[in-house]
């Protein structure tokens, strides 16, 4: 029995690191790149891998809420991460100089 219970704690662990790296993935997307791939809006993905991210923290996983946060999870990694990749830049918030342009840095013509 104790076993399957370090078992279901590996499991549980597992579930809210996935469900802690897709939030992190989805913090780190631009807005703009949701509504550029068709997909639900950034705010809305952050309050349901967040809600997802708490009951795995909250509840074990033969719960039925975390199965409902592990399928919410499996579908923003499967459906809306690759859409947002294959954006250019990869969706991604671009920090750069304000000279930037569309092909690299302006150097003034240097």
């Amino acid at each position: 029995m104790q076993g399957f219970a370090g078992f279901l704690w590996l499991l549980n662990l597992a579930l809210v690191l996935f469900t802690g790296f897709a939030l992190v993935d989805a913090a780190t997307r631009r807005e703009d790149a949701y509504r550029a791939a068709d997909k639900q809006t950034k705010p809305f993905w952050l309050i349901i891998l967040g809600l997802a991210l708490v009951v795995s923290l909250i509840f074990g996983i033969l719960s039925f809420l975390p199965i409902i946060g592990l399928i919410a999870t499996i579908v923003y990694m499967v459906d809306v991460r690759p859409a947002l990749r294959g954006l250019p830049g990869g969706g991604r918030s671009h920090r750069g100089s304000s000279s930037d342009g569309p092909y690299g840095p302006y150097n003034g013509g240097r």
